[in-house]
């Protein structure tokens, strides 16, 4: 798949890192408040998804100088792959959930929500140490 790009500058490293922060605390936040998980569990979902996301644009920008743009986020696995291909396999697994999270009337089971969770951390962190 061939993936629309767009060069990145200080402010995009700078936007996207600071958005996949907020989207991570705020899942975290969520859940630590949340008397039932499951009652959240769309929610926090799309929270991962997007911080998830917001992760592999700053691993992507800081290591090839350019990010995935557009409406199909597909594309972003492709060029995080070439980064590296286990976070990519952590940005499928929740652009898997997105639809489900944030489009259909069926929940994200807690299997899922734990799975969104270590793949969320696991591009956050990555984001985290990226220059």
């Amino acid at each position: 798949m061939t993936s629309r790009t767009r060069k990145c500058t200080p402010a995009i490293v700078s936007g996207r890192r600071r958005k996949a922060e907020q989207f991570a605390d705020a899942f975290a936040t969520i859940l630590e408040f949340a008397d039932e998980p499951g009652d959240v569990s769309d929610a926090c979902a799309t929270l991962a998804v997007h911080a998830g996301i917001a992760a592999a644009d700053v691993i992507c920008c800081t290591t090839l100088g350019r990010h995935h743009q557009g409406e199909d986020h597909r594309g972003a696995i492709d060029l995080l792959a070439s980064v590296d291909t286990g976070l990519a396999r952590h940005l499928k697994t929740l652009l898997d959930l997105k639809t489900l999270a944030g489009y259909s009337h069926d929940p994200i089971t807690l299997a899922a929500l734990k799975k969104a969770g270590r793949a969320m951390t696991a591009l956050v962190d990555a984001a985290r140490r990226a220059p």
